[in-house]
């Protein structure tokens, strides 16, 4: 029977995670803002004092009741069922010994480990979530910030309806969640293509003050922005162009005790020699005995 009921749940798992704004009640009535602490070693909250499977993780209450998850913005619910393939991974990693009313099939289980979710959900959900019970503990993200503001609705001040819980915590709680089912249950508007338990990027695993808001110096979720170089004291620092301004190519003023670069003269050309005449070539004797001018000699008269 409980194989046929995870086959049905299975079939109805996209269904059952596209209903977000849909919450149930499940019996929880706290009265008051819980007492948090966290799970040495793991991204998520629980509350040593409260009869119940209790926990907090990515900006959400998650409750395993009646053999079943269940999440909620808001420490007291509307809760929604979750299906176990859209369970987050660090939630299903919980050691057994926080569970403080653990099912019946829990008996005889490590309690410094995870509950055995393959032998309860069956092979089907174990081959689909293959190696939900092995990470690396060193890089484990780091929890979401409380939502200390709730403290100041209880009683008849809490408010039951989804709408104005979601208004109130837009104004009051500007943690964004990472994991794919808590971004679809906060509202619908932002989505994730990261599967399950993926770690959270760089920006969105930024240090939260109590309410919450970002710590000095640490960008907002989800801003963009490129790692600057620290600047030298030695050296002052040009004035910073203006975000919208284009970048112009602006030539740097010559130095007071730097003196100009001066070119060398080039070298004197030298005259180039006069041509040359053709040598002349001897007039020929035509005849012996007569003088080069063509006079007879003496001693032929």
């Amino acid at each position: 029977m409980r194989k046929l009921i995870l086959a049905f749940a299975l079939l109805l798992t996209p269904v059952m995670a596209a209903q977000a704004g849909v919450g149930v009640s499940i019996g929880i009535n706290l009265g008051g803002f819980p007492e948090l602490v966290p799970v040495p070693g793991y991204p998520v909250y629980y509350d040593p004092r409260i009869d119940g499977n209790y926990f907090f993780y990515d900006g959400l209450y998650w409750v395993y009741d009646r053999d079943g998850w269940y999440s909620s913005a808001w420490y007291d619910g509307p809760w929604n069922f979750v299906a176990p393939m859209y369970v987050p991974l660090f939630i299903l990693r919980i050691p057994v010994r926080y569970y403080h009313r653990p099912p019946p099939y829990f008996r005889g289980w490590r309690d410094d480990e995870p509950p055995r979710w393959g032998q309860h959900w069956g092979r089907g959900w174990e081959e689909r979530r293959r190696g939900w019970d092995h990470w690396d503990r060193r890089e484990v993200p780091r929890p979401a910030p409380l939502p200390l503001y709730q403290r100041e609705f209880s009683g008849d001040r809490y408010p039951r309806a989804v709408e104005q819980q979601r208004s109130i915590r837009a104004e009051r709680y500007t943690y964004r969640p990472s994991e794919p089912t808590s971004r679809q249950q906060w509202g619908g508007q932002e989505r994730s293509d990261r599967p399950p338990g993926a770690a959270p990027r760089a920006h969105e695993a930024g240090r939260y003050d109590g309410a919450g808001r970002p710590e000095q110096g640490n960008p907002r979720p989800g801003a963009s922005y490129a790692a600057r170089p620290e600047p030298r004291a030695d050296r002052p620092q040009p004035a910073h162009r203006q975000a919208d301004a284009p970048a112009t190519y602006r030539p740097e003023p010559p130095r007071a005790d730097r003196q100009p670069r001066q070119m060398p003269a080039p070298a004197p050309q030298r005259a180039a020699p006069p041509p040359r005449e053709p040598a002349r070539e001897a007039p020929r004797q035509q005849e012996r005995g007569r003088e080069p001018h063509g006079e007879p000699h003496a001693s032929s008269r």
